[in-house]
């Protein structure tokens, strides 16, 4: 049985419980403030388990990509060293939102995976909470009488908390859990120790393939459990794992999820996959194969790797993945890339976002690795200069600091800085390096902390936006909370009906304030989460329950919405002047500014941007008006011409905005007619990220200010060159500029010729050497010609110059070339620039360090003497 048809088979006997199919959302995450990346099949249904929003139906089932990198839910470490663990993986579920309970759960899952999978009844164990007194919790005889009727009760184990009782995070949905374990080994294997040892003990063939999970508590911020009005169902079974069973293998990369990308890998790198654990090729392989899905499938639903964030993440399992082949498949050149086409062959019927955007995701990935390659072989040099410095002071022990430079400044990986090491005779200083480690960990931990209390709930009421067509509006807070940051104490609350636009769709959340007769709040920030919109607050109002009168701050709305707007028109434009391959990856849209990213892959032309610029403002010369469709089907929508965003979550109903032939799936805020946006400029032009290019303009307000200031700098320079005709005076003035630099350079020729002669004569012997330190005020341009000339003519000899040139101290150091295996030029700035403050390198004959400490430059010179 492939494994098209294994997940098929679970989508079709869940479909013949009247479950409603759906399709996997995105595996990135980008309304849901508490997680970067869905890490289970429920993630999506949060809102329906809180009751935020109604199901689309009371029994749903479907295959949900998961990524587990961070927080809570990491594999990251143990991907590639056992059989099991992965990056990305499909978690196949069945749900019910008030509706079946235990009972139909346990006894449908008992039928899929014995009458309809065949798996053998012998080969099966269930486990159940066994309960838990300090949270006064009994153990779950209805789950263990249920599964009596189907199983022997010896195969019945009892589970703690931790295996047993299933956590949403720190607060929310949860409740006593049942998992399915299968026994994969031999006869022989389990004639000597039974199945009932193994499960829950981490091996590789008695392992989990389902969780049934029996919603039906919630956990409140200060710990505590009450009963949720609803109890629900939320099951999920690890698909490549359930592949592993019934295609009878031993380890999840020996099934058909994951054999085309092996093939592939080893026609590239010209390797034999064994599947040995501990063979560093083997992992090396597995590694490859699991992160180019992770990599893959988050490109394609909108995340681009960067810097931070979701971005940071899938960066870091790109560079995993490249530097494990590296090292232990030789490849020194991109091929990751060359990879996604079979993922697309492989999972493109099901996952149709890897389909179209094939193209954009091999080029991200291709230039990423070009890109990292390119890192490694930079930080080669870098960790051999820190070898030579170490062994040049008769130490073993790579410092701690430069080697978490090396790692955290330039990305270079440290198991492979230990490699090197360890080829040369040296260590690295683990101690010190994890404590370099766990500062970074606590400087980020401490950025992003925040403690969040419970709910008070004032008034059960809905909660509405009216943003759409008021800016003020009568409001009443419905509930608030208390949280706790870094930058103090402040309360959210929510209104009952909000003008306040939360963050999202790129566009920033209003700031505004709550007044009446009695006080003025002001309103910091507007954001959503979990349906709910938030506004927040510094101190609650001295009456909770008094009614006020919401204003959002109509400048901000104004300019943000006119940008909001500009982002649609400059869509349409670019697709217009570029080709319908550009599609939007990203964008920002606050009142200053707004930044467009787009799927592109080469630097735009003068003439394209003039262009677009050009297209963009006519159809504000246009004045069209906003034609929105507020709430209509998704497919209504997309028949109309409306662009969908891969990556985005839609509804089955949708808002559309329309600006002429613009059309486009959108929750913002917009002007009522493309007039009101004012003017367009675009401003920069430049790569986001491979395959990317990036877009910042201004309108409005902010573009009107920006031709004032122009106008307003024109007239400054005119004043200045006392002329009307600015561009001839500066011609001009450039023209004698150059007559000047070229008689400057000239002047500096002949002072550098006679420092050279005075000082080839300034030159002391001490010890093997010849020593000199001088002072100067010549640039560093000049310097570094003489201290070439001086090195090449003067034997055995150590140059060493300290320049205050324009105020800013700089040491310059050149060695003969007799002397560069005793004496290292990087090595002595290094240490000088120590008293200016500075750093620097450079080579063992040449090597020069700016600093912040013009002072310093005498404790340098003094030193220097005693070299």
């Amino acid at each position: 049985m492939t494994s098209q048809e294994i997940r098929q088979q679970f989508l079709d006997f869940f479909k013949s419980k009247e479950h409603l199919i759906v399709p996997s959302a995105p595996i990135v995450l980008k309304d849901d403030p508490t997680l970067m990346f869905s890490n289970s099949g429920m993630t999506q249904f949060k809102d329906y388990f809180l009751g935020y929003k109604e199901p689309k139906s009371p029994r749903i089932a479907d295959t949900q990509k998961c990524l587990r990198v961070s927080g809570k839910h990491n594999d990251l470490d143990d991907v590639g060293r056992d059989t099991y663990h992965h990056t990305m993986f499909e978690m196949l579920g069945n749900w019910s939102f008030g509706d079946y309970f235990k009972k139909e759960a346990i006894d449908w899952a008992w039928e899929l995976l014995t009458e309809v999978y065949g798996i053998p009844k012998e080969n099966l164990y269930v486990t159940i909470f066994e309960g838990d007194a300090s949270e006064n919790l009994d153990r779950d005889t209805e789950a263990y009488d249920i599964w009596k009727s189907h199983i022997d009760e010896s195969r019945i184990i009892n589970g703690n908390k931790k295996d047993n009782f299933w956590e949403m995070g720190a607060s929310g949905p949860c409740g006593p859990c049942s998992e399915i374990h299968v026994d994969l080994r031999s006869a022989e294997e389990k004639a000597k120790i039974s199945g009932l040892e193994l499960v829950n003990n981490d091996h590789p063939q008695v392992v989990e393939i389902w969780n049934l999970v029996f919603m039906q508590y919630n956990r409140k911020a200060d710990g505590s459990l009450e009963n949720l009005p609803a109890k629900h169902i939320d099951t999920g079974m690890g698909f490549e794992r359930l592949c592993m069973a019934l295609q009878h293998k031993e380890s999840n990369y020996d099934t058909d999820v994951f054999t085309p990308l092996i093939a592939k890998v080893e026609e590239l790198s010209g390797k034999k996959y064994t599947g040995i654990l501990t063979d560093e090729k083997d992992i090396a392989i597995r590694v490859v194969v699991d992160h180019i899905r992770a990599v893959s499938f988050a490109i394609a639903d909108g995340q681009l790797p960067s810097n931070n964030g979701a971005g940071y993440v899938i960066r870091r399992i790109l560079r995993r993945g490249i530097s494990y082949a590296y090292r232990f498949l030789g490849m020194k050149e991109a091929f990751l890339y060359q990879l996604v086409d079979v993922l697309k062959n492989q999972m493109g019927a099901t996952f149709p976002e890897i389909v179209k955007q094939e193209t954009l995701v091999t080029e991200v990935i291709k230039e990423e690795e070009i890109s990292f390659l390119r890192t490694i072989e930079n930080g080669l040099v870098r960790v051999q200069k820190l070898i030579e410095q170490t062994t040049a002071k008769g130490e073993k022990v790579l410092p701690s600091e430069e080697v978490f430079e090396l790692y955290d400044t330039y990305g270079f990986p440290d198991d492979l800085t230990r490699i090197i090491a360890e080829e040369k005779g040296l260590t690295i200083d683990e101690a010190g390096f994890e404590a370099e480690l766990q500062k970074q960990k606590q400087r980020s931990k401490k950025d992003s902390a925040a403690k969040v209390y419970d709910w008070v709930v004032l008034e059960e009421k809905p909660e509405t936006f009216v943003g759409y067509d008021k800016t003020e509006n009568e409001v009443v807070v419905t509930r608030y909370r208390k949280i706790e940051n870094k930058d103090g104490e402040f309360y959210q609350i929510v209104l009952d009906n909000t003008p306040f636009y939360p963050e999202g769709g790129g566009q920033v959340g209003d700031k505004g304030s709550l007044e009446n007769a009695v006080e003025n709040i002001e309103v910091l920030e507007t954001k959503k989460e979990n349906n709910l919109i938030i506004s927040l607050i510094k101190e609650l109002p001295k009456d909770i329950s008094a009614v006020f009168y919401a204003k959002v701050n109509s400048s901000d709305r104004r300019n943000s919405q006119g940008n909001h707007s500009g982002t649609h028109l400059l869509h349409e434009a670019l697709r217009d002047v570029l080709g319908t391959h550009v599609e939007q990856k990203g964008s920002y849209v606050g009142p200053d500014y707004l930044r467009f990213d787009f799927s592109h892959f080469s630097k735009m032309n003068e003439e394209e941007l003039a262009l677009v610029e050009e297209k963009v403002n006519a159809k504000i010369k246009e004045n069209i008006v906003l034609q929105e469709f507020r709430n209509i089907p998704i497919q209504e929508a997309l028949d109309k011409g409306a662009m969908a965003l891969f990556g985005e979550k839609y509804g089955d109903n949708v808002r559309m905005i329309q600006f002429g032939s613009s059309k486009e799936l959108c929750g913002g805020t917009h002007v009522k007619s493309t007039g009101e946006i004012g003017h367009f400029k675009l401003v920069s032009e430049a790569s986001a990220a491979a395959g990317i290019r990036r877009i910042e303009a201004i309108s409005g307000d902010k573009a009107q200010e920006y031709y004032q200031s122009l106008e307003n700098q024109i007239s400054e320079l005119s004043q200045l060159l006392k002329s009307k005709d600015v561009l001839k005076s500066v011609e001009k003035l450039m023209e004698e500029n150059h007559l000047l630099k070229v008689e400057l350079d000239a002047f500096k020729k002949e002072k550098a010729k006679g420092e050279i002669s005075d000082w080839k004569n300034a030159y002391e012997q001490k010890g093997d050497k010849q020593l000199l330190v001088k002072k100067t005020s010549l640039d560093a341009a000049s310097v570094k010609d003489i201290v070439f000339e001086l090195k090449r003519e003067i034997p055995n000899s150590v140059t060493i110059i300290l320049s205050d040139a324009d105020g800013k101290p700089m040491i310059t150091v050149g060695v003969s070339a007799d002397l560069e295996a005793t004496y290292q030029a990087g090595a002595v700035v290094k240490d000088l620039a120590k008293e200016i403050q500075g750093g620097g390198g450079g080579n063992p004959g040449f090597a020069t360090a700016g600093g912040k400490n013009l002072d310093g430059l005498e404790n340098a010179y003094q030193k220097a003497l005693g070299l």
